[in-house]
């Protein structure tokens, strides 16, 4: 998976719709410090500081869907109470989203408080009574999932084995979803899974898969000859089994096994990290990418999930951060790099731009570019193609083409994208990128740097590095024609 990829998937994001049906749940967390022993029990004392709450379960997967920027139809049931009323509204009006959230007075929202003192869950507290959906709510919410599907470019069902995916509504839905050709993924629950027949793809994790047939799956071979039998058994496209810390095994129809490995990092908390392989999938998928391609992508959303203490969102920033490449993948086209900072703006990520010929890297090159990197998350340069090089700097320059220009800059670790521009200025570009900083050399002021009043009028900032003497690349390109 290469920056350009995830970059094209994060710009496409924003046109996939996905619906998610299944098990709705709430994730409160208790934060506090423990400082000492109860008095009455031999137990921690958690003194209270702070309270969140998140949507979880199916909940989850909205939340990870609506932070990856995609359109969400969000389907399921609550009760009645307070915890279910706030629960709907929350999955209904998150960037993105919208649905049906059935309030059935037979069912109890399941809740779930998790006591976390020093960024480590001490006590998890489940609140839940199990039943079944009433008939009036089975009828509401499958007629709202089968319209649903008909405007959906992918279907997701989470199941968490809390009554909501009835029988009636799990096999009517797969079957909509693939008379319309739409991919239909099931994160499954249970040893069950004769109910999910139909659907595209079926995530189960290692001891999801051994539960079914009760036998133990210790190395991957094991795992692909379960996994493959349980495939052909659903009659699905393919199955994805993860594997924790050993990664992923996608197993496709026809086709030989394909691991995917696990992202070597500490792991804090695994709590919702299939929650966001299912949601990173269902984009990947419904943005057209194949299965292998979408599957690395979730794979490197769960790695950035389990890093997190909680239920967090992963956004398509934190999928790019520190994704290395081959210098020429970091040039992208001026519409595609605008949607990507747009994504980075909306996860809160800094973004710092600088300009200029950039004809044979010097010494003071790389200190600018050094520093600007500095100032924010993401450094995107602005490269003069080569007529605007010559209209510039006249018919001798420049010295390397643009596309020899771009692969350099994107040799630099400081630079995350580079981005081609046929104007003597940038302050088109500037338009379209709209960057938190705006960065040029000392030799500048904020008077003379062109687009500083347009950075400035959205609320960003302009800064100026100091040069550093003696670099130039008129005085090298001078030097190299006196030793000539």
């Amino acid at each position: 998976m290469t920056p350009r990829e995830l970059a094209a998937l994060a710009a496409a994001a924003g046109s996939v719709t996905v619906a998610v049906l299944g098990d709705l749940m709430l994730d409160e967390t208790w934060t506090g410090e423990v400082s000492r022993v109860a008095p009455e029990a031999p137990v921690p004392l958690l003194n209270l500081t702070g309270m969140s709450r998140r949507a979880g379960g199916a909940g989850n997967v909205v939340e990870n869907l609506s932070a990856l920027g995609a359109r969400v139809i969000a389907l399921g049931a609550v009760g009645p109470e307070e915890e279910g009323t706030w629960l709907a509204r929350r999955l209904t009006t998150l960037p993105g989203a919208r649905g049906t959230i059935v309030a059935d007075r037979r069912r109890t929202t399941p809740v779930k408080r998790r006591m976390v003192s020093d960024g480590r869950q001490m006590l998890r507290v489940d609140q839940e009574i199990a039943a079944g959906l009433s008939p009036e709510a089975e009828a509401g919410l499958l007629a709202a999932a089968l319209a649903a599907v008909e405007e959906a470019d992918v279907l997701l069902v989470s199941d968490y084995a809390k009554g909501t995916l009835t029988p009636g509504i799990t096999s009517a839905v797969l079957a909509a979803a693939r008379r319309r050709g739409i991919p239909a993924l099931v994160d499954p629950k249970g040893r069950d899974y004769g109910r999910y027949r139909g659907a595209a793809m079926v995530t189960p994790n290692r001891k999801e898969l051994e539960a079914v047939y009760g036998e133990t799956a210790r190395d991957l071979v094991a795992v692909a000859a379960l996994g493959e039998r349980l495939r052909e058994e659903l009659a699905a496209d393919a199955l994805l089994v993860k594997l924790s810390e050993e990664g992923m095994l996608l197993l496709e129809k026809g086709r030989a096994p394909h691991r995917i490995r696990a992202r070597a990092r500490e792991v804090f908390d695994v709590t919702g990290a299939g929650d966001t392989v299912l949601a990173a999938l269902g984009v990947a998928l419904g943005a057209g990418m194949d299965r292998p391609a979408a599957a690395e992508v979730a794979n490197r959303a769960a790695g950035c999930a389990v890093a997190r203490v909680g239920t967090a969102p992963v956004h398509w920033a934190d999928l790019l951060e520190g994704l290395t490449a081959a210098p020429e993948e970091k040039l992208l086209s001026r519409d595609h790099l605008a949607a990507v900072c747009a994504t980075l703006r909306r996860a809160h990520r800094r973004v710092v731009f600088t300009n200029g010929c950039f004809d044979l890297l010097h010494p003071g090159h790389i200190r600018l570019l050094s520093e600007a990197r500095k100032l924010g998350d993401f450094l995107v340069v602005g490269l003069n193609s080569d007529a605007s090089v010559r209209k510039l700097k006249g018919p001798e320059r420049p010295i390397l083409g643009e596309r020899d220009r771009a692969q350099v800059l994107g040799g630099l670790d400081a630079v995350d994208f580079v981005v081609l521009f046929e104007e003597e200025t940038p302050e088109r570009l500037l338009e379209v990128l709209r960057p938190d900083v705006l960065v040029k050399g000392g030799d500048y002021t904020e008077a003379t740097v062109v687009g500083a009043p347009l950075v400035r009028s959205y609320g960003g900032t302009v800064a100026l590095i100091p040069l550093v003497p003696g670099n130039s690349t008129t005085s090298m390109v001078s030097r190299m024609k006196g030793d000539a």
